[in-house]
């Protein structure tokens, strides 16, 4: 790489992108183009910000010139009228027409496919809709990441352990306690795995999937690492969660997260990510300390 490319980062104020621009620029050799809804209130360290809207196409090709490279990933979850395909494809055909050469995308398994419309988890579907798109446009280089199971899930308001009868803190989930299928990683390392296939072009830009996993754990594995830190925490399934959330664990039991035959995808990413990626145990013990 040299210092004349343009890495453009979509979602640069989100937890991928913020985390991809963090480690362009800890890495040197890039200029870091930020590119956010809201310029005008951007704190990070990117050397450049600019305005580009998935929903305002016309934003899209003008935020790109001149860029070599893009990272681009959507929001499942930014709204009930998301259209992730849409915002997908936009981002795609604007950087074809802006010229960009190595288009990174982030992505997930599509479960429809896999589970042959067993199961029904669209914020991984939605995501894998547009690998097609990505792959016929034409880039010189294209690649795709897919983001584990965030370590950060489980201390997350959303998804932390609450006290139960006894007031031991549990985590009850719909998911089996002792079938390995989740793929957990370190969110924050997804940008040493950007990074890595940005200065590899020839190796992992032909379409490679770069599966970003520390650890394949079940929630016993969680729950048995924890107790060995020291913490009184317990697991217990329930069914009394909305239907996709039931889908999805149900798919990770069946296929796991990256779905079948994934090990080579999991072994991609670490060999090309620039920094090893973490496993849970050594997570864990720095980011979940036992209370005193």
């Amino acid at each position: 790489m040299t210092p004349s490319r343009t890495i453009a980062v979509f979602g640069a104020t989100g937890t991928q992108g913020g985390g991809v621009v963090a480690a362009l620029k800890q890495r040197g050799g890039f200029v870091v183009r930020a590119l956010t809804r809201n310029p005008a209130t951007y704190e990070g360290p990117a050397d450049e910000v600019v305005a580009a809207d998935f929903t305002k196409p016309e934003t899209l090709i003008p935020a790109l010139a001149g860029a070599y490279g893009v990272f681009a990933n959507t929001n499942s979850f930014a709204g009930p009228d998301v259209d992730e395909v849409a915002q997908g494809t936009a981002g795609v055909e604007a950087a074809r027409a802006a010229g960009v050469e190595h288009y990174i995308w982030s992505t997930l398994p599509n479960v429809e496919e896999i589970s042959d419309g067993r199961f029904n988890v669209p914020h991984f579907t939605n995501k894998a809709t547009v690998d097609a798109a990505v792959s016929e446009t034409g880039f010189k280089y294209h690649t795709f990441v897919q983001p584990p199971f965030y370590y950060q899930n489980l201390i997350s308001p959303q998804y932390v352990a609450q006290p139960g009868p006894d007031g031991t803190p549990t985590w009850r989930q719909p998911a089996v306690a002792d079938v390995r299928g989740i793929h957990m990683g370190d969110i924050d390392q997804l940008g040493s795995v950007v990074v890595g296939a940005f200065e590899n072009p020839e190796t992992v830009g032909g379409g490679q999937y770069l599966s970003v996993g520390g650890d394949l754990l079940s929630w016993d594995d969680v729950i048995a690492t924890l107790r060995e830190q020291g913490h009184n925490i317990a697991y217990e399934q329930t069914d009394e969660d909305p239907y996709w959330l039931r889908d999805m664990f149900a798919y990770f039991e069946a296929y796991t997260y990256f779905g079948p035959n994934s090990d080579k995808n999991v072994a991609r990413a670490k060999a090309i990510s620039i920094d090893p990626l973490t496993d849970f145990a050594t997570w864990a013990a720095v980011n979940m300390p036992v209370e005193d």
